[in-house]
């Protein structure tokens, strides 16, 4: 149980951080940066449903997705051509370092107690 219960909390961060990413144009200050405002409102929609999907019911190929999502936000500074920005960049890098180490972790977790989630 307990190991279910250490995977709910990483489902249950990774929430968090996806209302952190939604908000974060407001709450970071670069709500009028069109590009890196849309970006952060996006990716962070797609967490929250991979989230809460997580959350309902477990599926290894929803924290790869988050995975991605995390990688995404590392880059996509330099992509979509925001990284001289410090707030909208730094917010993006950082909560991309966060959501991709939880994806890590879920996955090798997965890897680690194969049925802990049945």
């Amino acid at each position: 149980m307990a190991l279910m219960e250490g995977k709910k909390a990483q489902d249950w961060i990774n929430l968090v951080l996806a209302v952190c990413l939604f908000v974060s144009p407001w709450i970071m200050g670069f709500v009028v940066e069109s590009v890196p405002a849309w970006n952060a409102w996006g990716a962070g929609v797609v967490l929250g449903v991979l989230a809460i999907a997580t959350l309902a019911m477990f599926a290894e190929w929803e924290e790869w997705a988050s995975l991605i999502v995390g990688l995404w936000l590392i880059a996509s500074p330099w992509l979509l051509g925001f990284s001289t920005s410090p707030n909208p960049m730094w917010t993006h890098v950082v909560l991309g370092v966060l959501v991709t180490a939880l994806a890590i972790w879920a996955v090798w977790d997965e890897r680690q107690h194969p049925h802990a989630h049945a």
